[in-house]
């Protein structure tokens, strides 16, 4: 039976009508986990302390293969990090033989630090690649020879070199396109040779001919190869046929590492799982946590599949379901819970009914606005008010489909004062005032006796504040917004740091600052800055606020145009579900009818909300009870489970869900008789330039676009080249040939020469 498989657990308070809430856990904070700094536990049995019956459950579970479900919120990072510590204290664990990975520098550095207030130091947390890099390195010169190559920060500019090279022109967007594309073959094990039929059965929307892609893949190894570099995926794909090559290398590594922790198993890549096997080798002192309704990176490889099917590769595993959440409210649970019961697909058959162990709070708040430009504005408005009366801008967050929409928010914010970051921008310890102070406080550090700007202090934070004084930091911030606000902004956040390092050891010294410092910044584990953050639904995966305004959730937006087949969609409502599990006591809701002031009122809320805001009525899904908390243990006979493959279904019509069969419907992605929300005016100004485009090149109209393709252009409106392409129909010689016209025409300006460039 795979793992996911709803449990018959063998204890009725284990059960989803039975879950309590654990009001007795004195260690279990009702925020986003442990506190940052604190004492370590007395022993091993005090690590126990505070954790649910299913949490204490994963802590003890030590040996054979573990598969933890963790819905969003349940404290999954608090119980795998007991779980190492137990073992650690218990003196079952070796500490240098566990190896913890992660996906992000940030959640390893993380672990690292909880595992440290747990008193289990010494034990690796490392991302995928960190742990392989460090293994590469080590092992080059004795199974290659030589120094390990170096490796490109960024492979764009080396496909456009390899482009080039071919003859072939990428504008930016078709770059980073098929960048991606590359990147999606290496971490899925495709050779260039292999890339059509793999990208045609994986149902790719390749962003040019497949066997072009193909020939420039191939040219970007042949450019590594020539000019002795190596990108990231390269690292994991050395690895793994170092691993593979060398038995004795193998073997020293499997001697050094026992015990493995995965954390996010949902999102690992098929190269991934590969490395994980040649480090386990034959045996299986695995735990593997994950929750396949965050699976939301199916576009970089990811995939929920080897978490599903973890029992059926490993029978005897132990199946933990974590259901409590500790995060949010009843109110913001219950619309999470009701995303997922309409859901479809392997993931939803496997979802987690989350139980809110908090008090109660606030409805959602939904709101309607007439076009883009007033949501930015009554988000900022609401988000001042909430500021004003007590809410720290840092508990606030502003999330939102794509990153192009950020500015309108950014401005709102500026526009009433409200300091704002932004999450997936430059990176906190790479900013220029973080380096300088960086600099500073090292100095002063090492020759504070004889600093003057240190005599007067007394503890840590004011030592840290003297000397951030003389990089701009004041008591109060600077009014307005900008980039004065954001310099002061990132030393405040310095600042705070301080005030938490101290108020854990009251002789925290400003050496033990700087190697504070050194520490997060090797992990990019930045601190807290005092502003509202605005990221997209996808770089808020992992992060939490107690306010969250999720914006522009409409059709067309979310699910984004192009999610077009059931899976693309469901992965839409996943991407959702995570915005939602993000807050922690109120949630704001709000869609806008128009893109521009004065524009049609054409758009409308998510089809996601319909049956979940007030006065709408529920889309045809799957209902019932997801699975409830609980533990399975594994027997012999479930070796004779066998995984399921995810099918492939057709698209559906995108106004009444209708499965589509029609190619011309298909086209349109909606039934021929449902209401279509065409712009009637931007059909006909496209008819009427499409005329001139076949009189000048002799063809028929339809040569240049057929009928249907102008109504998908009207009703769509795209305002990128990357949009336009999206739409059936737009193929890549056509895009160049009239995107610029079609894109003008869309955008209210008359069209260029659109005359064929081919």
């Amino acid at each position: 039976m795979p793992c996911g498989q709803p449990a018959q657990p063998s204890r009725a308070t284990w059960q989803h009508g039975g879950v309590t809430p654990a009001t007795h856990s004195t260690l279990f904070p009702q925020g986003s986990g442990d506190s940052a700094y604190s004492a370590a536990p007395s022993g091993a049995d005090a690590v126990l302390d505070g954790l649910d019956p299913e949490q204490r459950e994963v802590a003890t579970s030590l040996h054979g293969p573990v598969c933890v479900l963790a819905g969003a919120g349940t404290g999954k990072t608090r119980a795998i990090t007991h779980r190492i510590a137990y073992g650690v204290r218990a003196g079952i664990l070796q500490p240098s033989s566990v190896l913890a990975v992660t996906f992000t520098n940030r959640a390893a550095g993380e672990m690292r630090g909880r595992l440290r207030q747990l008193g289990a130091q010494g034990v690796q947390a490392r991302t995928f690649h960190s742990a392989a890099l460090r293994q590469l390195q080590y092992f080059w010169p004795k199974a290659i020879g030589g120094s390990l190559p170096r490796i490109v920060d960024r492979k764009i500019q080396l496909v456009a070199d390899a482009a080039a090279a071919l003859g072939t022109r990428l504008d930016r967007n078709e770059l980073r396109d098929v960048t991606g594309e590359i990147e999606w073959a290496k971490v899925t094990q495709t050779v260039p040779a292999d890339y059509p039929y793999a990208a045609a059965k994986a149902g790719r929307e390749a962003p040019r001919d497949p066997a072009e892609i193909a020939h420039l893949y191939a040219a970007y190894e042949d450019l590594k190869r020539d000019r002795a570099v190596i990108d990231f995926e390269d690292v994991l794909l050395l690895t793994v046929a170092v691993l593979q090559d060398r038995h004795d290398i193998a073997e020293q590594v499997r001697a050094q590492y026992q015990h493995f922790v995965v954390d996010e198993y949902q999102d690992v890549s098929p190269l991934q799982q590969r490395l994980l096997d040649l480090w386990l080798g034959e045996r299986d002192n695995l735990c593997v946590v994950g929750d396949a309704s965050q699976t939301i990176y199916s576009f970089t490889g990811a995939t929920p599949d080897h978490l599903l099917d973890f029992r059926a590769r490993h029978p005897g595993a132990t199946v933990v379901k974590l259901v409590r959440d500790y995060r949010s409210t009843p109110q913001v649970v219950h619309l999470a819970n009701g995303l997922l019961t309409q859901a479809r697909g392997r993931a939803a058959d496997h979802r987690l009914e989350l139980v809110s162990q908090r008090p109660s709070g606030p409805e959602p708040v939904y709101t309607e606005y007439t076009d883009e430009p007033a949501e930015a504005e009554g988000a900022a408005r609401r988000i001042r008010e909430l500021i004003d009366a007590g809410v720290p801008a840092a508990e606030i967050a502003v999330l939102f489909r794509t990153n192009s929409q950020s500015e309108t928010y950014e401005q709102a914010l500026a526009d009433v004062g409200v300091p704002y970051q932004l999450r997936g921008a430059e990176r906190f310890f790479d900013r220029p005032e973080v380096r300088k102070a960086g600099l500073a406080l090292r100095g002063a550090a090492r020759f504070g006796g004889n600093d003057a700007l240190l005599d007067d202090t007394v503890d840590l934070p004011s030592q840290v504040r003297a000397v951030l004084s003389g990089e701009g930091w004041t008591s109060q911030p600077p009014a307005g917004s900008g980039a004065v606000r954001e310099r002061w902004e990132s030393l405040a956040a310095l600042v705070n740091l301080a005030h938490d390092l101290a108020a854990a050891g009251p002789g925290a010294t400003l050496a033990d600052f700087v190697t504070e410092l050194d520490e997060r910044a090797s992990a990019q584990h930045a601190p807290t800055v005092q502003g509202v953050t605005l990221a997209s639904l996808h770089a808020a995966k992992g992060l939490e606020w107690d306010v969250v305004f999720l914006v522009g959730i409409a059709e067309g937006m979310l699910p984004i145009t192009y999610a077009r087949t059931d899976e693309q969609v469901e992965e839409e409502r996943r991407l959702l579900y995570v915005g939602v599990t993000r807050a922690r006591e109120r949630l704001h809701v709000s869609w806008s009818l128009s893109r521009a002031p004065g524009g049609r009122p054409s758009r409308r809320a998510s089809r996601f909300l319909d049956g979940l805001r007030p006065g709408t009525s529920p889309t045809v899904g799957r209902t019932g009870a997801g699975a409830g908390g609980g533990v399975e243990r594994g027997t012999a006979a479930s070796a004779t489970a066998v995984p399921r493959r995810a099918q492939r279904t057709p698209a559906r019509c995108r106004v009444c869900g209708r499965t589509l069969t029609d190619a011309g419907e298909m086209k349109l992605m909606r039934c021929e008789d449902c209401p279509s929300d065409m712009d009637e005016g931007l059909y006909e100004r496209l008819r009427d330039w499409r005329a001139v485009q076949a009189e000048r090149s002799g063809q028929p109209d339809f040569c240049v676009f057929t009928d249907r393709t102008l109504v998908a252009i009207a009703e769509t409106c795209p305002e990128s080249s990357a949009e336009l392409a999206r739409i059936p129909g737009v193929l890549s010689r056509k895009l160049r040939s009239y995107g610029a016209d079609v894109l003008a025409i869309c955008a209210g300006q008359e069209p260029g020469d659109g005359a064929a460039r081919d």
